[in-house]
């Protein structure tokens, strides 16, 4: 779930304490400086004792940790060598890791392509899906080895939509198989994020965050991802057609019947009292992913400590 602002209101902090969520998503309209994000985070976590803290920090454009505060970090696209990635990761990974977040939303394992849309653009690493792959394992170790979870995105891949999935919901005739290689040679990640992609291909009516096609079949099965999937922000444009997701709640519901293991809703608005109560417990497998993950982590982030 997101939250609204820079505190949590009443509404929310009884809403977290009666039905604590898995885990908190904060941006920047909630972040100003360290001791009020300080503040925030400990409020959160009294609350809902274990929840996940998730920050967007990819480096580039889409940072909410930002100067004066903190550093600004690189794009991926600039990031040409594993060493680079790698060191990039493990900055963005000490910075989230020391705010006190447990995710960083990346490495991006897109591919940017020639007329796609610029929603991904140098947010992609640079080279071909090897080099991606490759680079996006270093920048994810770099992450681990920081104490944070890398999540994978935005999976079956995002490069080819020419339509910004935060506005409309793109349609993709055609994937390659180098669009699928970078998650591939990345299966074993603890957690990715789905794409709100049409891919006609394989679901004519449904994007892949909702499509149980693409995520049991493609996702699961020819990328062969077994770790933890949350869908992106639910309440993206994407998704906002009531043919194509329906009410908040449908689109939470969704999701989880599709196959993803976590929905997320961004927003912090009224609509997050009406998923978070709809929305059933983790499975026993979402739990069990979950815990692989966190375990993998704090074993990656001790050998690097010795």
């Amino acid at each position: 779930m997101g939250v609204a602002a820079t505190a949590l209101t009443p509404a929310e902090r009884d809403l977290f304490s009666a039905l604590p969520p898995a885990g908190v998503i904060l941006f920047a309209r909630n972040i100003a400086d360290p001791p009020q994000l300080a503040a925030l985070i400990a409020d959160i976590r009294a609350c809902a004792p274990g929840v996940l803290l998730m920050v967007d920090q990819e480096g580039g454009r889409v940072a909410r940790l930002r100067p004066p505060h903190w550093p600004a970090r690189p794009a991926a696209a600039t990031l040409a060598t594993a060493e680079a990635a790698r060191a990039g990761g493990h900055a963005i990974g000490r910075d989230a890791a020391a705010a006190g977040f447990d995710i960083v939303a990346a490495p991006v394992l897109d591919r940017a392509l020639p007329g796609a849309s610029s929603v991904v653009g140098d947010r992609a690493f640079p080279g071909d899906a090897h080099a991606v792959a490759r680079l996006g394992r270093a920048f994810a170790e770099g992450l681990m080895a920081a104490g944070v979870l890398p999540v994978g995105k935005h999976v079956p891949g995002h490069g080819r939509a020419r339509v910004d999935s935060h506005e409309a919901l793109p349609a993709v005739d055609g994937i390659d198989e180098d669009d699928l290689l970078p998650f591939a040679a990345n299966a074993d990640l603890p957690w990715m994020m789905t794409a709100h992609v049409l891919f006609t291909a394989w679901d004519r009516a449904r994007p892949a965050t909702l499509s149980p096609v693409i995520l049991r079949e493609v996702v699961r099965g020819r990328i062969g991802f077994d770790g933890l999937l949350v869908s992106d922000d639910l309440a993206m444009g994407a998704l906002a057609d009531p043919g194509v997701g329906g009410s908040p709640v449908d689109r939470a519901l969704a999701c989880l019947e599709a196959g993803c293991d976590l929905a997320m809703w961004c927003p912090g608005d009224a609509a997050t009292a009406d998923v978070l109560r709809a929305v059933p417990p983790l499975t026993p497998q979402a739990m069990s992913r979950l815990a692989r993950g966190r375990e993998r982590v704090a074993g990656v982030s001790r050998r690097q400590a010795i």
